[in-house]
């Protein structure tokens, strides 16, 4: 008989199950708390999505530069879609307000926003606010550099 073995042979430890469930709840336990230390999910989704559509604006400018070709970024706000350079698109969820503010003479059509990126890295600059509840991030476009900025907002301004 051995003496460090228990009564049914098995020595002292954790099973690899056991070691995998518990890492499965530690897991579990740290994306609900990011979820309520940090605004909830609803935020996240928000800052999710402005963060996206900063990216593509900022594609969409570097296509622009890349190609000396002027590239537009088109949003619709009823729609809640997006369309960029090199026929990137996609859609938003309907929990966000949208809201776009920019030259009237490049709108594509009545109800969608667009701001164009001309070769030299400018642009007609606008505005895309997306808000949930009052929450609302502003994601500005400059004009005379095309720079893309994230801005905290109050909702509906």
């Amino acid at each position: 008989m051995n003496a460090g073995r228990g009564a049914k042979g098995r020595s002292g430890g954790f099973s690899l199950l056991e070691l995998l469930l518990v890492m499965v709840l530690i897991a579990a336990t740290g994306v609900l708390a990011a979820g309520v230390l940090g605004g909830g999910f609803a935020r996240m989704e928000l800052r999710d999505n402005v963060r996206n559509i900063a990216t593509q604006l900022r594609f969409t400018r570097a296509r622009a530069l890349a190609t000396g070709m002027p590239q537009t970024f088109a949003i619709d706000p009823r729609g809640h879609a997006w369309q960029g350079a090199d026929g990137r698109s996609g859609e938003l969820p309907e929990s966000l307000g949208i809201h776009f503010t920019g030259a009237r003479e490049v709108m594509p059509a009545e109800g969608v926003g667009a701001i164009v990126f001309f070769g030299d890295g400018a642009s007609t600059g606008g505005r895309v606010q997306l808000s949930r509840g009052t929450a609302a991030f502003d994601i500005d476009v400059a004009w005379l550099t095309g720079e893309v900025t994230v801005h905290r907002a109050e909702a509906g301004r």
